[in-house]
């Protein structure tokens, strides 16, 4: 299946989120990429897919989550790096300068994560999405300063945008050790 676009659904109920999670499920042919409780309390439901299909799918499924709905997104031309920093995936390509963003909504993130790569040549490592979090979520990427720079002003602009911005920081030189895995 093509991945041109991804759906996700936040919501404050895990029997609300698998009856949504059906439903995005029958409305079109999409793929399930996250589907699974987080903190605290909340479930999470991500799908991808060409970009009529997912539509269709969130429409849907935003019909059928009514009042459990928290938050949610919709980005067609999603950038290719963002699957693999969702799915923990990404090999480290080169050290560098190192940003973070931090958010209060996984929604938000992401489609900060996809607008920080749209912006800077960088690599994303790792898309954390609320699991012992709190419910908050954070992106990893590396690069050369500048372009780290710019990438988490962008990225975090989007987030901040929706007031759901924790904080950013970019580290010119960081230690090797904090490329790895976080939490």
């Amino acid at each position: 299946m093509k991945r041109t676009a991804i759906g996700l659904i936040e919501l404050s109920s895990i029997a609300a989120g698998f009856a949504v999670a059906d439903v995005l499920l029958k409305a079109a042919a999409v793929e399930l990429l996250i589907n699974r409780t987080i903190c605290s309390g909340k479930y999470l439901i991500l799908v991808g897919g060409e970009v009529a299909a997912v539509e269709a799918s969130l429409a849907a499924g935003m019909a059928a989550g009514g009042a459990a709905i928290i938050d949610s997104c919709l980005i067609p031309n999603i950038d290719p790096a963002v699957f693999p920093a969702l799915s923990g995936t990404v090999i480290l390509e080169s050290y560098g300068a190192l940003g973070l963003i931090e958010s209060f909504s996984v929604a938000a993130l992401i489609e900060g994560a996809d607008a920080a790569v749209k912006t800077a040549s960088v690599q994303l490592l790792e898309i954390r999405m609320a699991m012992a979090l709190g419910g908050k979520a954070f992106l990893k990427l590396a690069g050369e300063v500048a372009a780290v720079e710019a990438a988490v002003e962008a990225g975090a602009a989007h987030v901040a945008r929706r007031g759901l911005l924790v904080n950013k920081v970019v580290l010119p030189n960081p230690s090797r050790e904090l490329f790895g895995e976080s939490v």
